[in-house]
């Protein structure tokens, strides 16, 4: 005889609706639960099939289906984690709900499970190259009704990329902030392809993707600024981009350091000779300057300055911006969470001693960038 939970998985593919609602609610809180998940896997996955259906059905029966699954590959089960990145319908109808349906309401579900998703480096390859027709234009209530074309870009990359920034603050969509592609962008760019994307003028809007994305460094959401700080580590990591990363705009650089260091500055009062090198950004902050508050953050941003010290040019260019006093600062200042001190002042140590040391004579070699964010 069936339990309680072997009938609520069958009632998924119900044809009515009211029963069909009612079973993928019950099942958002199993889904949570790692002991459950075997459930969700019997007849071959048939509940899985099931709930990918749901998330074109109506409205409340999406968004639990979404949370399902979102809960289900927060768990890392392959077999499931498979099921959904290899079918290319599923994939397609998730990006489409992002960004075609701007008035969604489950536009941030659908953007949390393609976050969780996307760290599956298979996925990730596929979805990099991958095109779609150009989203139609969509009516936005902003309080008057406008027209807005979200992208006119076919790729996908660029698709979410401008749904992400154009949609900041809920401006696309009331019930939708974009907020967790954040997390998709940083997972794509720990591949080459992603952070080439990221660094080169693309020709539909004449824009380099990063340009967009380092704004938000000052956002006020948490998410935003988390995963902008990992794509920001991860372009970090192509030493032949250093200089370009770190000459300012003016001079056709991407000029990073600003938004690196300045969530890392406080409100200390630093005397002239610390403050004469430092870039104009950081100058005069004042006393209410605050510190970035979370360690995940502050601990992205200070490996990405100590992946900057891999060359001497990088060394040489971040001292001659006055970095050492923002972290000196830093390391005796931070008072986040007690299990991130240790953390937080142990990479402001191991960027002090690099940025600090003496040269050795010309030549030197650079040191070798192996690791991936």
């Amino acid at each position: 005889m069936p339990t309680e939970l072997e009938e609520l998985v069958e009632f998924l593919h119900h044809g009515n609706t009211q029963i069909r609602q009612v079973a993928t609610n019950a099942l958002v809180a199993y889904s949570t639960q790692p002991s459950q998940i075997q459930i969700f896997k019997r007849n071959q996955l048939e509940p899985i099939k099931d709930l990918k259906l749901l998330i074109k059905d109506y409205a409340q029966i999406q968004k639990d289906a979404l949370g399902v699954l979102t809960n289900l590959t927060a768990h890392n089960d392959r077999e499931i984690i498979r099921s959904l990145c290899d079918d290319e319908r599923f994939i397609g109808e998730l990006c489409r709900q992002i960004v075609d349906l701007v008035n969604n309401e489950n536009a941030d579900s659908c953007c949390g499970l393609l976050a969780n998703l996307t760290k599956d480096d298979e996925l990730s390859k596929r979805l990099i190259p991958l095109e779609r027709p150009v989203p139609p234009r969509v009516k936005v209530k902003k309080p008057s009704v406008i027209e807005v074309q979200v992208s006119t870009s076919k790729r996908v990359l660029d698709q979410l990329m401008d749904v992400f920034v154009k949609g900041a603050n809920n401006s696309l969509n009331q019930k939708a902030s974009y907020d967790y592609l954040s997390y998709v962008f940083a997972d794509l760019s720990k591949h080459k392809e992603v952070r080439e994307y990221l660094l080169a003028e693309q020709i539909y809007d004449n824009v380099q993707p990063i340009m967009k994305l380092i704004v938000f460094m000052e956002h006020g959401s948490l998410v935003r600024r988390k995963g902008v700080a990992g794509i920001l580590k991860n372009l970090c990591f192509e030493t032949n981009e250093h200089d370009d990363l770190m000459r300012d705009s003016d001079s056709g650089g991407v000029g990073i350091l600003p938004y690196v260091l300045l969530p890392l500055a406080g409100p200390e009062e630093l005397d002239d000779e610390d403050t004469a090198d430092m870039l104009p950004e950081l100058q005069l902050l004042g006393p209410d300057k605050k510190r970035e508050a979370d360690g995940d953050i502050v601990v992205m941003l200070v490996e990405s300055l100590l992946l900057l010290t891999t060359t001497r040019q990088g060394r040489e260019r971040l001292r001659e911006a006055g970095t050492y006093p923002i972290i000196r600062e830093l390391h005796k200042n931070w008072h986040g969470k007690e299990t991130e001190i240790g953390e937080v002042r142990e990479v402001s140590e191991r960027f002090v001693d690099v940025l600090m040391r003496d040269e050795e004579p010309a030549n030197d070699e650079d040191h070798k960038v192996e690791e991936v964010f």
